[in-house]
């Protein structure tokens, strides 16, 4: 749905196979990867493109002299230009390396080996960890589908960013949305297309009969993408539509542009 992906700086001293195997794994789960090895114009360069550097610290560098070096050298133009760096190393070098490189200090630290099967959880975390801190000024999103597995999947993929709710049937969301506080109400709906007893269409008319529901954003979710399905659902006017086939990135990309 949209090609813009979030842009990953992966830099290393040295390029190497669990670097190659890092970068692949990054790019499988929908990240736009600039690897960058020990060059400190590339950095800056990709500055503009980049929302999240990653440093990969090679094993036994403090006893380097040359490396320590070099990752110093790295550490104070991450630290000027990234916005967000995560750092890659041993967890029994760390103190030592922000003993000997400050800068070190200010990034977030992931200690090796990586948990490649949590990759897409780490990157979360790494992205949007600040965004979570004050969890009452994130947008709160509530996800309305009859199949609790998918929903709490999306969850799991927008809860860094989003404050979430699951409800599993149509009349539970007009139930649960007409309890909800006015200063602390929800700012978009995910809304299955098709559910059972009360679908989703169903659901978005009595939402619009409502006062208290009539201007919430509502998406509709949707498996069917064929033309004339998308045609179906855009004629009942929701504020979009989102394939159940969309991927993680995309989603969380897809709400950003509606709720900020």
């Amino acid at each position: 749905m949209l090609e813009k992906r979030v842009g990953v700086g992966l830099v290393s001293l040295q390029y190497s196979v669990v670097v190659k195997g890092l970068e692949k794994k990054l790019q499988d789960i929908g990240y736009k990867i600039f690897s960058i090895e020990n060059n400190l114009e590339e950095i800056q360069r990709y500055a503009e493109g980049v929302e999240l550097y990653m440093l990969y610290i090679p094993d036994n560098v403090v006893e380097d002299e040359l490396k320590m070096k070099n990752l110093s050298f790295i550490a104070r133009v991450l630290d000027k230009n990234a916005k967000k760096v995560l750092a890659i190393g041993e967890k029994s070098s760390h103190q030592d390396l922000v003993d000997e490189i400050p800068e070190i200090g200010n990034f977030s630290w992931l200690e090796k080996p990586i948990d490649m099967d949590n990759l897409a959880v780490i990157m979360d975390r790494a992205l949007y960890a600040e965004e979570v801190e004050d969890t009452d000024r994130l947008k709160r999103v509530l996800i309305v589908d009859d199949d609790p597995s998918y929903a709490k999947m999306v969850r799991e993929w927008i809860k860094y960013k989003y404050r979430v709710d699951i409800v599993t049937a149509g009349m539970q969301a007009i139930s649960f949305l007409l309890k909800v506080k006015e200063n602390d109400g929800i700012d978009l709906i995910l809304l299955d297309y098709e559910m059972p007893v009360v679908d989703g269409p169903q659901v978005l008319q009595m939402l619009r009969q409502e006062p208290a529901t009539a201007n919430i954003p509502v998406i509709f979710l949707t498996g069917n993408g064929s033309k004339e399905a998308v045609s179906r659902v855009m004629e009942l006017k929701p504020n979009g539509y989102i394939l159940k086939s969309t991927t993680r990135l995309d989603l969380i990309k897809y709400l950003d542009n509606k709720l900020h």
